[in-house]
C-alpha cells in the first residue's frame, strides 16, 4: 500500500477512502465514471486497493471550491449502502420464500 509522505501531510493534502458495498469498481466504465466525479471535487486516485476500495487526495485549499459541486466531496461509500443492500437481501429471500409456500400449496 501507498505510504503518506511527511511532505505531503505538511502542505495540507487530504486523504480518503471511497469504498463501495458490492464490487463496483470491477467495471472500468463505472471506475472511470467515479474517478471523473471525484476530478471534479479536486480528488486524484492513490491507489486502487480492490475493486470495492479506492484511495484519493487532494489538496486541502480545493475544499473552497466544495459548495459549487452536486457530489458530496467527502462521500465514502458508492452506490448502494449498506442498509439498502441488507433490505434488498432480505426482500429477495422473502419473495423466494412465498413463492415456494405457494408453490407448495398449490401441489397439494
Amino acid at each position: 500500500m501507498t505510504a503518506y509522505t511527511n511532505e505531503e501531510l505538511a502542505q495540507g493534502v487530504e486523504f480518503k477512502i471511497l469504498r463501495a458495498n458490492t464490487n463496483a469498481f470491477r467495471k472500468p466504465e463505472v471506475l472511470r465514471h467515479v474517478l471523473e466525479e471525484e476530478a471534479r471535487a479536486g480528488w486524484t486516485l492513490v491507489e486502487k486497493f480492490d475493486d470495492a476500495r479506492l484511495r484519493f487526495k487532494r489538496p486541502a485549499s480545493v475544499k473552497q471550491n466544495d459548495s459549487n459541486l452536486t457530489i458530496d466531496p467527502y462521500r465514502s461509500v458508492y452506490g448502494i449502502g449498506r442498509g439498502a443492500l441488507v433490505a434488498l437481501i432480505l426482500g429477495s429471500i422473502a419473495a423466494v420464500l412465498i413463492v415456494v409456500a405457494i408453490v407448495a400449496v398449490a401441489l397439494r
